[in-house]
């Protein structure tokens, strides 16, 4: 044995084709071992990482559920614009446009809907006889709202039959305006409210013009200006006690229906143009107060144009003249009387026409409403 050689060394020299083994198989071995190693690695990494494993995600479910806001209720009652209930009127609840409850006014004319989510809200009211209301609010969480007494005007807009005629019309028209009295006493017949009165018949004319003069508070009326009259001893030449508020009486009346039936009915009829006054009620109060002033010598035609009011210009002259003939002669001033009390006429048609566009209509109850007729 040579020096230096080692006898293992000498054993694996001595097997065949050894060296062939280990280079064969030792890389080859070692490269699946290392194979391995990986696709475990790589098992432990992806599980690690599904939904649940780590802190994050267990942390994300098994936070709090979110709470839900309180549920509330909206309640109210429905009365007339005199504060009398309106039973079985409907109550349709909204939100965002849409019908979300229905609900029907009982005996005491109260209304409640429960379980409403907070919110903004619109109440629509309808019953028989009335126009359509609509109220709106906003329900906070938990809140029991009760909503302003809900007010309901009457309806009255005319149901137009296309088998009607215009004088059918304009009849019914009429009935509405007949029922309209100041305070709900004096008559206030000549002014109309809706947006598309029809002209008025002769027949007509004479009929508004006949119940105006005949209503016993025109009566009433005269009797109590006399009173004021023999009070400040005016148109002194009647005298006094009970026969100089008699012929004061009768002078008043005498006025009255001279005035009503000259400018009211004779001459419209004659001029085609219609006594009563139109209601504006849109546009600037300078607007509203310009025409209403023009309303005692502008009116509106038969025709449905507007025309220069001759029927209250010559009636206003024609009254005052007429009025020399009962007029005690002290106070009577001939030709000058006459256009005066035309003036006088003229001016207080002008402060009629203010009051109507103004006033009338707040102090009228159950009065129609334009807006309402219009829809």
């Amino acid at each position: 044995m040579g020096v230096g050689v080692r006898p293992v060394d000498v054993a694996v020299d001595r097997l065949p084709n050894f060296n062939r083994i280990i280079n064969f198989y030792v890389p080859r071995r070692f490269a699946v071992w290392m194979l391995a190693v990986g696709l475990i690695g790589l098992t432990l990494t992806s599980q690690g990482q599904q939904p649940g494993n780590d802190a994050s995600s267990q942390s994300s479910v098994s936070s709090d559920p979110v709470t839900q806001p309180a549920s509330g209720s909206i309640s109210g009652t429905v009365v007339d614009k005199d504060g009398a209930v309106i039973t079985n009127a409907k109550v349709v609840l909204s939100r965002k446009g849409s019908v979300t409850a229905e609900s029907q006014s009982g005996g005491d004319g109260t209304f409640i809907f429960s379980g409403v989510a907070p919110g903004p809200f619109e109440l629509k009211c309808t019953a028989p006889g009335f126009g359509e209301q609509v109220n709106s609010g906003t329900l906070a969480a938990g809140q029991n709202y009760v909503t302003p007494a809900i007010e309901m005007a009457v309806a009255t807009t005319v149901e137009v039959d296309v088998t009607q005629t215009q004088e059918e019309i304009a009849e019914q028209q009429i009935h509405v305006e007949e029922q309209q009295r100041l305070l709900g006493v004096i008559p206030n017949f000549y002014v109309n409210y809706l947006p598309d009165p029809e002209p008025l018949t002769k027949k007509q004319k004479v009929e508004l013009g006949w119940k105006s003069v005949i209503d016993p508070v025109s009566f009433v009326l005269s009797g109590a200006i006399a009173g004021i009259q023999q009070a400040d001893d005016a148109f002194s030449g009647y005298g006094q006690g009970a026969q100089g508020y008699g012929k004061r009486l009768g002078a008043n009346y005498a006025d009255l229906v001279s005035g009503t039936f000259i400018g009211g009915v004779i001459l419209p009829s004659v001029f085609k143009q219609d006594p009563r006054y139109f209601y504006k009620g849109t546009g600037s109060r300078k607007s509203r107060l310009l025409y209403a002033i023009a309303s005692a010598v502008i009116c509106k035609g038969d025709n449905g144009r507007w025309e220069p009011n001759y029927s209250n210009m010559l009636g206003s002259l024609a009254a005052g003249g007429i009025s020399n003939l009962y007029y005690p002669a002290s106070n009577r001033n001939g030709v000058g009387l006459t256009f005066e009390n035309a003036l006088l006429g003229i001016g207080g048609s002008a402060f009629t026409g203010v009051f109507e566009e103004f006033f009338s209509r707040r102090i009228t109850p159950h009065a129609p409403n334009p807006q309402l007729n219009q829809n």
